[in-house]
């Protein structure tokens, strides 16, 4: 009998220019390693060009995960303007991640979602986002600190409040949790089946997932893969996804 492969995630690259001179597709170290080290998986970087079919990649990987990236979600996916405040974009990535997102909500396979894929899931299911959430009356910065060691710019931030018996107090098995913060825009709407399961202390959203879908569709707006197998909230999330993919693999 021939040997099982290993679960595959494929992680989510950002598009960008190397030296103002070369493109790249990249993602960073802390990703594949909380994928690989707590996950249990094997980490395949996946290009975000969109003439690579949604099909292949949904074959070529057992699960996803959604990473984070500076540029943001083109404000024309969810019908907005385009405005100074929405900084850099990334429309190589917009042309995979959204449709991808949408095709493993339909066929039950697993992702996790991180900052801007949490954001990327709310408008793949039809939400829109705000392009500064410390504008809004009583929210806070939650922007990264700058010109600070890598360190402080992840530590730990503000608590996030979860629903009481719901998705991610059972994960973690708390009702409060303390996370870093290290993103400028956030849910303004929610989309449709979109859940918000934990809000930071002004109420931003910050853990969601999707309403009777059939596999694993977790996303947090924080960064868990930052020291991802002592951080006693990341070690629960990446292990839950790692065992998700595993029971996705084992179907075949």
């Amino acid at each position: 009998m021939a040997k099982k492969k290993r679960p595959v995630v494929g992680v989510i690259a950002n598009h960008y220019m190397m030296n103002d001179r070369y493109a790249v597709h990249a993602s960073g170290v802390i990703n594949t390693c909380a994928v690989a080290e707590v996950a249990q998986c094997l980490p395949l970087i996946i290009p975000t060009n969109p003439s690579v079919s949604v099909d292949d990649l949904l074959e070529a990987c057992d699960g996803f995960l959604f990473t984070g990236g500076q540029p943001n979600v083109h404000p024309s996916e969810y019908g907005h303007d385009e405005t100074p405040a929405h900084g850099a974009f990334d429309r190589e990535r917009d042309g995979v991640t959204l449709a991808l997102l949408r095709a493993c909500v339909a066929r039950g396979q697993p992702f996790l979602g991180i900052c801007r894929g949490f954001q990327e899931l709310n408008v793949a299911m039809g939400g829109t986002l705000h392009p500064e959430i410390r504008e809004l009356a009583g929210r806070m910065n939650h922007r990264m600190p700058r010109d600070v060691e890598i360190e402080e710019q992840f530590a730990y931030r503000h608590d996030v409040a979860l629903t009481p018996g719901g998705v991610f107090h059972r994960l973690f098995g708390a009702q409060v949790v303390r996370t870093n913060s290290l993103h400028g825009q956030g849910i303004f709407e929610a989309g449709a089946r979109i859940v918000i399961d934990g809000v930071a202390e002004d109420g931003t959203p910050e853990a969601i997932y999707v309403n009777d879908a059939p596999g694993f569709t977790l996303a947090v707006q924080w960064h868990p893969e930052w020291n991802a197998a002592n951080d006693s909230v990341s070690r629960p999330l990446f292990q839950a996804f790692g065992d998700a993919v595993r029971a996705w693999n084992d179907r075949s």
